[in-house]
């Protein structure tokens, strides 16, 4: 048995429970945070930001001398980068889209023009706006790059949808954080990636690239990640990011025990510092919650509880849905955002409020969200609202 290198890297805790119908309270992270310490994974990651409850947690598990695995997850804002390293982070995970799809949804200069307003990357955008979108994003990571190194942390930074990507744009992306990060980590955000097109794809980027870290994050959504993250590992990436499981947003991640194992059987390739009797516990214990991936192509792979994810697809289809003939099932808990309530309202009952009601709903979703450690369908939502437990209020 050859024993190989590799950075391994968690996401249960964190793009695990972005699964809609997932909800893990305090008590049951800190219990998974241990076991999955206990595989020896290289980094667990963790988001701050989505609330209060994963700020405790996190400084939590500092104070419990967990610290060296621990990588916070966080927005491309000053804020969240000082809320990080407030919770005792040492390393953190930057991330920003990186797709021409996504990025056009989110530049705030396409945002403010009228001359945009619900339009997408289809709508025959000019070249030059593209490349000025381009380099507005190079510009705007640069800074935050910059500024987080100036604060001592490492850095890793995800590229969102780099799968889909303009190549050469990837290549000069990595050149130029190059000098600021630990990683640099591509994400197949939608599970778009075949095995064939993985390995060419790492390999031309290793090629292009001037000796970064290359790591990978693929989604399921295809049935594909596992095969992809081996493909991906052959052609010489770096590093591994999943979930225990294969949990995580629509079909989840590639799940970490399986591509460990199917290595260590497959290619002979046992990866040095991960103890494989522990990965089981990690599984078992997910096996008692009840919880588990759901299956690609099933009903609830094409569920959206994340908001960010949500207020995309709100102005495009395409941004985080693959199978345009399928309706996207919003659902609502601790991940949500107000655009889930926007969804609800505008898109679903045909009833608009002003966007001051939907960050209220969105307060108080998050608040049931954790006093019931659930997360609630449209039709449950709905019924909250008939009921007054959810309650719009209306001035007079």
């Amino acid at each position: 048995m050859e024993r190989i290198e590799l950075t391994i890297s968690d996401e249960t805790l964190r793009d695990g429970e972005q699964q809609a119908g997932v909800f893990f309270d305090l008590e049951t992270k800190e219990t998974l945070a241990h076991l999955i310490a206990q595989t020896g994974v290289a980094q667990i990651a963790i988001m701050p930001a989505i609330h209060p409850t994963e700020e405790q947690l996190f400084t939590k598990l500092v104070a419990k001398n967990k610290s060296k695995y621990l990588i916070a997850s966080t927005m491309m804002d000053r804020f969240y980068i000082d809320q990080s390293q407030a919770c005792g982070a040492k390393q953190i995970i930057l991330f920003h889209a990186l797709s021409d799809r996504l990025m056009f949804l989110r530049d705030e200069e396409i945002r403010n023009d009228p001359h945009y307003y619900q339009k997408t990357i289809d709508d025959d955008i000019p070249a030059v706006v593209i490349a000025k979108i381009r380099q507005n994003a190079i510009a705007h990571i640069l800074a935050h790059l910059q500024y987080a190194t100036q604060l001592g942390l490492k850095i890793c930074f995800a590229a969102e949808d780099a799968s889909r990507a303009d190549f050469d744009f990837l290549v000069q992306c990595i050149n130029t954080f190059a000098p600021y990060i630990e990683q640099f980590l591509l994400c197949d955000t939608l599970g778009i990636l075949t095995p064939e097109k993985t390995y060419i794809w790492l390999r031309d980027l290793l090629e292009y690239t001037k000796n970064v870290p290359l790591t990978v994050h693929f989604h399921n959504d295809l049935g594909l990640a596992l095969e992809n993250t081996i493909q991906a590992v052959i052609a010489g990436a770096s590093g591994i990011s999943g979930t225990f499981g294969g949990i995580g947003e629509r079909a989840g991640n590639v799940a970490l025990e399986q591509i460990l194992n199917a290595l260590k059987i497959r290619m002979g390739w046992e990866v040095a510092g991960i103890n494989y009797d522990a990965l089981d516990l990690v599984s078992e214990h997910l096996e008692k919650l009840g919880v588990r991936a759901y299956p690609p192509y099933s009903k609830g792979a094409q569920r959206y509880e994340t908001g960010i994810h949500v207020h995309s697809i709100l102005r495009d289809r395409s941004s985080y849905s693959i199978f345009p003939e399928i309706e996207p099932e919003i659902w609502f808990g601790k991940c949500s955002g107000a655009s889930n309530f926007q969804y609800l309202f505008e898109k679903y009952l045909n009833q608009p409020l002003p966007p001051e009601k939907y960050e209220s709903l969105r307060s108080q979703i998050k608040a049931l969200a954790i006093q019931y450690k659930r997360s609630f369908s449209t039709e449950e939502v709905i019924e909250l609202l008939e009921q007054r437990i959810l309650q719009i209020e209306y001035s007079n």
